[in-house]
């Protein structure tokens, strides 16, 4: 396995969050859930390649039949989020079905090759196992969908790449060899319990209380995924939930934009000021001018809290599977922002006589792309030992 190039990525309603194995060497990536359409005529043109960085300038056209529309050229991750333009995730988007998850999961593995091999300007890069995530709601459904959509040869074209010359393209060739669809949530148990390098059993104690139930609520942009796990597998029947921390992201934005003079350029460059901590919470809407924003954001976060105690505490009281579950785990990106707020709400539960202590595990952002790729090494060697028991058989 160690001479497979492995690809994950938590396809989130707001970062796309990748790991990669290459001949065992790990690389991690994270950028904004966002596409804009590219236009020659408005583009703004460097003074120096030596001032833009790469990764702020993926500008980027897909030729793969995952696509409907192959002529357009697009801006991805943080460029696409300066624009005036952008596209960002819609409530309760499907993931499957649309085109901009293969234009930016694309993108994102072939920005991973250049990373790989700067020096060329025509690549070839193979993912022997690809790992992407679904929310619950779609998983069953959906699963297959994507995996044939992402399987096979797929070409990005990288424009107005800073530091090479005129005409100032880089193309890759992706082969995607395999596919493995995990569930969000389920992903992140994974990640929560074993080695991502050994694939051992890191946490004896969370595998035991498996026996009696626990509930994973994986908060994300827009959906909550409940997993229930009883005796180290996933509960089918617990489903997630068309709820997330973008519309309360939305609310602090608009709320800032009229009442501060501040426009923020996306969702993600609120959450990178959140991730800093209060000491950060504040913007120049002029030079000089330095206005505190916690009283726009502390409320949101509040409200987002109770929201998703009320899920939590609905899902264990309608699952009879996980009734009385030994733990309650809260993972995800948007859980780790207001996990203050949500202990503090937690502590308000307790006092009306129905307690949910939550336990929030480190990394509990990256849970899930470290359970797709926990899930990718396991599935490629399954199909090495196949292979080779095959071989065996044959050969006998």
């Amino acid at each position: 396995m160690e001479k497979q190039n492995l690809f994950a990525v938590d396809i989130g309603n707001s970062w796309y969050k990748a790991l990669s194995s290459d001949y065992g060497l790990m690389h991690e990536y994270q950028i904004p859930n966002a596409i804009a359409l590219f236009d020659e005529e408005f583009h703004e043109k460097p003074y120096d390649d030596d001032d833009v960085e790469f990764e702020e300038n993926l500008i980027v056209e897909v030729k793969s039949r995952a696509l409907a529309d192959k002529r357009e050229i697009y801006y991805i991750g943080k460029s696409a989020a300066k624009q005036r333009n952008v596209s960002l995730t819609s409530f309760n988007n499907q993931k499957a079905d649309e085109d901009r998850t293969y234009i930016l999961l694309f993108g994102l593995a072939a920005y991973h090759a250049i990373i790989l091999d700067p020096e060329n300007e025509e690549l070839h890069y193979t993912i022997d196992q690809l790992a992407v995530s679904l929310p619950t709601t779609q998983y069953k459904e959906k699963k297959e969908r994507l995996k044939e959509r992402l399987i096979g040869t797929h070409t990005v074209i990288f424009h107005k790449v800073p530091g090479i010359a005129e005409p100032k393209e880089l193309t890759v060739k992706l082969h995607v060899n395999d596919v493995i669809v995990g569930a969000e949530g389920a992903c992140a148990y994974l990640g929560l319990t074993r080695d991502h390098e050994t694939l051992g059993i890191k946490d004896d104690i969370l595998v035991k209380e498996s026996t009696k139930g626990i509930i994973i609520g994986d908060l994300g942009g827009d959906s909550v995924d409940f997993v229930g796990i009883k005796n180290n597998k996933p509960v089918a029947s617990v489903e997630g939930e068309a709820f997330g921390i973008n519309q309360f992201l939305d609310n602090i934005i608009q709320k800032i934009s009229k009442n501060e003079l501040y426009k923020f350029d996306s969702r993600s460059e609120l959450e990178e000021k959140l991730v800093k901590g209060p000491s950060e919470w504040y913007v120049e809407p002029f030079a000089g001018v330095r206005k505190d924003i916690s009283k726009y954001i502390i409320p949101q976060l509040k409200l987002l809290s109770i929201k998703y105690l009320e899920h939590f505490d609905r899902v264990r009281s309608s699952s009879t599977e996980i009734k009385g579950a030994a733990r309650y785990i809260a993972v995800g990106g948007a859980a780790k922002l207001a996990q203050r707020q949500i202990q503090e709400a937690a502590v308000k539960w307790s006092e009306r006589g129905r307690p949910i202590e939550l336990l929030f595990p480190e990394d509990m952002e990256k849970l899930n792309v470290l359970g797709l790729i926990i899930l990718a090494k396991m599935n490629q060697l399954k199909q090495e030992h196949e292979k080779n028991y095959n071989y065996v058989t044959v050969k006998g």
